[in-house]
């Protein structure tokens, strides 16, 4: 039976990485800051008393080098960090020191202990930033636009670096937003979802939202996961770009789901407060390496995950209430 750590466990992607390392016969265990937290989302999928969770301050190494004295893990995947782009504005130095060095703790630990162990290292599409050429590939220009992005980059070229210089197995995922019931309600599309539906029930009077022309490319997180998983299972460690290769403009979520929902169009307020000091017109990537070299398969149009995302959202509003 294989060892698994994951970090940042308690998040829409730690919870999906959970469930299918579970369903692969893994031991999978948990550091998380707090044991006493609520861990919703692996609640939700059922699988909490399957996990052994460890409180872990990711920016003690060592902390972080007992843990691996201890357990010995093939794999570690680090999804831990302070992933709000907004909240990177408001405390640039925090997200910077944690993102970064937790990412070198974990290096050097793995680097001290047992150099066998298997790194997947969880960057973002937000690296790339001031796009110049689409679609976006592994070797793209990167050109940061955030605290949150800049802080992705260095932790995404330490690993590069420990690679090349060590021989270490780490790999990047390079992913692009995707959804899921579980997403944490500051997150756009489930921000729309959860507040569209508070207007069909005349709890809410309109949904206000900042720069709505700009377009991303989004995905569905449990097929993402998937991705995560595969790239520990190749013979040598890359990079992947994780992604639904097209992008649809945030206007056009908004107005799907309103339309799916019976919600009046003017009923979406533009609001300049949640305009960000910087941002990306439009980010969509290409995703042949990941579906060549690691068989990963994805095929789905966003609005059919939106479609899932709607009816799994009235579904369990309908059990909570």
């Amino acid at each position: 039976m294989k060892l698994a750590i994951i970090t940042g466990i308690s998040g829409q992607d730690g919870a999906y990485l959970t469930k299918l390392l579970l369903e692969n016969q893994y031991k999978v265990i948990g550091l998380v800051r707090n044991t006493a937290a609520s861990f919703n989302g692996l609640n939700y999928l059922g699988i909490l008393d399957e996990v052994e969770l460890i409180a872990c301050d990711l920016l003690d190494i060592t902390q972080v080098t007992q843990i691996l004295k201890t357990y010995n893990p093939d794999e570690i995947y680090n999804l831990a960090a302070q992933s709000s782009v907004s909240e990177s504005y408001a405390n640039p130095i925090g997200t910077f020191e944690f993102n970064t060095i937790s990412v070198f703790n974990i290096i050097e630990a793995i680097r001290n202990t047992n150099p066998a162990i298997k790194l997947y290292q969880a960057s973002s599409s937000e690296m790339f930033g001031k796009v110049g050429k689409l679609p976006i590939t592994e070797t793209s220009l990167i050109h940061p636009l955030s605290p949150y992005a800049i802080s992705k980059v260095a932790a995404h070229y330490t690993c590069v670096n420990y690679r090349e210089s060590y021989g270490l197995f780490i790999c990047c995922g390079i992913l692009f937003n995707h959804e899921s019931y579980l997403r944490s309600s500051g997150f756009f599309v489930k921000k729309v979802i959860r507040e569209s539906l508070e207007i069909s029930q005349n709890k809410r009077t309109n949904l206000q939202v900042g720069n709505i022309d700009i377009k991303r490319d989004f995905g569905y997180a449990p097929k993402y996961v998937e991705a995560m998983h595969l790239l520990l299972q190749q013979e040598k460690p890359s990079d992947y770009l994780i992604c639904s290769g097209q992008s649809v403009s945030l206007r056009d979520i908004i107005y799907y789901v309103f339309d799916k929902l019976n919600i009046d169009r003017s009923l979406c307020v533009i609001n300049k407060a949640f305009y960000r000091p910087a941002d990306i017109e439009d980010i969509y990537g290409n995703n042949e390496k990941a579906k060549t070299e690691l068989s990963w398969q994805y095929d789905l149009d966003f609005f059919e995950v939106l479609d899932l995302l709607i009816e799994e959202e009235i579904s369990n509003d309908k059990k909570n209430h």
